[in-house]
């Protein structure tokens, strides 16, 4: 096996497939798909998003300094790509999808109905880094389907929503289970 020096970018995957939501009201309410996304900070509980300046939901979640991340699933698939290469100038991608939008609670921002989990979020910052801005922001509210959450332990079991990844312009499906965190030094 031989490493060859292969030309600098964005390799690391995979990535979550997301669809955020934004806007201030139903009228304006709009999403997008974002891969360049993830967990920054435990406590407080923060995250950030990437997303181009010429995105249709830029300008929403600039005046309104809000968002909410919606996890996707792979009956998602083709909504979440469909909200990716559609523009909300263009159309309403409520309707297109036929996705359900929720009102946020802690956000004037929807919620997915379809979603397994959502994060509503307020901007604390926004980086400008080129091609995209990155905003940094807290989670100020997770809304978690109840279908994925034992009702005996109160555990949260994502892995069987069928989480949605993106990885070098492809969709796949999360496989299986190889571990738990902290296996590898489990005393037997």
């Amino acid at each position: 096996m031989a490493k060859i020096s292969w030309r600098p970018g964005t390799q690391i995957y995979p990535l979550p497939a997301v669809i955020v939501t934004c806007g201030d009201k139903p009228e304006n309410w709009n999403m997008l798909t974002v891969a360049w996304t993830g967990t920054i900070c435990s406590d407080p509980a923060m995250c950030y998003i990437s997303v181009r300046k010429e995105r249709a939901s830029y300008p929403l979640i600039v005046e309104n300094m809000e968002f909410t991340i919606n996890l996707t699933t792979v009956e998602m698939a083709k909504a979440t790509d469909w909200v990716g290469v559609r523009s909300g100038k263009d159309y309403n991608k409520w309707k297109e999808t036929g996705l359900t939008p929720l009102p946020g609670e802690l956000v004037k921002s929807p919620t997915i109905e379809e979603s397994p989990l959502s994060i509503e979020c307020k901007v604390k910052s926004i980086m400008h880094l080129g091609t995209h801005d990155m905003f940094i922001s807290e989670v100020i509210n997770v809304r978690a389907d109840d279908r994925f959450i034992d009702q005996e332990t109160g555990r949260f079991a994502l892995e069987e929503a069928h989480l949605l990844a993106y990885s070098h312009g492809f969709y796949h499906s999360l496989g299986d289970i190889i571990g738990k965190f902290g296996f590898s030094v489990k005393k037997k």
